[in-house]
């Protein structure tokens, strides 16, 4: 049986975004969605009064978005499930079971405890399975999917998830790879040998071949490469994917959550989200020694 699609539904505008978005991808895929939402009573006693009452408004949360999804994909099979702990938990639990997981992105601001757009992060950070970060509004137009990389080999796995989604989807794919130049302070002490000229050819081969091999798997994908020479990562994958219907970004994060551990870049991107992005793992490649 194929994996489902898992959706964190918290009764927000993200949430109900990223519902839309998941039902999309399920009845194109055809496969089969879980709503889950979590009521985190680990701070609560067993007798304690209002204890019934979070759990019934959390399965009638649930029962109004299975509604809302016969509603809008008659033919997607949609279950839901109400789990205790915290959301990044749950999700983390079900994610070894799930094809991707799909939450909503929120405002920057505090509510429920704590700014929701971390929330997003502490699932992204959690999880083993590929993560999709919905924003509340997408541009009708949009189009294309948009993917980082950074010249090590783990980035090819990213490169591999969004050509398979491109493809998929009919869209053109564009690989990016950004960095940003160093201080004028510090490129005035380097020596005038070509140095600068040679990493930046260094970069473009890493880009050309980041998209080796991809004409003969997906004969049919267009594909465009973008060499950001003077910029940060993450500001160039959010400029360059405004008006994309996806970006793509590896991480090897796992566990808490940490710029270090999911990544300064997909970090950043989330936090000023441009699009639908999904944040896919990236494995470390081992090589035998010599």
């Amino acid at each position: 049986m194929s994996k489902p699609i898992v959706v964190g539904v918290n009764g927000s505008a993200g949430s109900a975004a990223a519902l839309t978005w998941a039902l999309q991808r399920a009845a194109r895929l055809k496969l089969p969605v879980i709503l889950i939402h979590a009521v985190d009573d680990r701070w609560m006693s067993p007798d304690f009064q209002y204890h019934e009452l979070i759990r019934q408004s959390g399965m009638e949360m649930l029962e109004e978005a299975q509604a809302s999804a016969v509603a809008q994909a008659p033919d997607v099979k949609v279950e839901i499930q109400l789990r205790h702990g915290s959301g990044g938990s749950v999700l983390r639990e079900v994610s070894n079971e799930a094809s991707i997981v799909v939450v909503g992105a929120h405002d920057k601001h505090w509510m429920d405890g704590g700014p929701l757009t971390d929330r997003a992060l502490q699932i992204v950070s959690a999880t083993e399975c590929p993560v999709a970060v919905i924003p509340q509004k997408r541009g009708s137009v949009a189009k294309g999917v948009v993917v980082g990389v950074d010249g090590s080999e783990e980035s090819l796995q990213a490169v591999a998830f969004a050509a398979a989604e491109a493809d998929r989807g009919g869209d053109e794919l564009t690989v990016v790879l950004a960095f940003k130049s160093p201080a004028r302070w510090v490129e005035s002490k380097l020596p005038t040998s070509g140095l600068a000229e040679s990493i930046m050819e260094e970069d473009r081969i890493v880009l050309a071949e980041s998209g080796a091999g991809l004409g003969e798997k997906y004969p049919d994908l267009m594909v465009h490469q973008r060499l950001e020479s003077d910029t940060e990562p993450a500001k160039a994958l959010v400029n360059i994917a405004s008006e994309a219907r996806l970006l793509v970004i590896g991480s090897r994060g796992r566990g808490g959550v940490s710029r270090t551990v999911l990544g300064s870049t997909a970090h950043a991107v989330l936090l000023n989200l441009p699009c639908a992005t999904i944040v896919t793992r990236v494995h470390k490649v081992k090589h035998d020694k010599e």
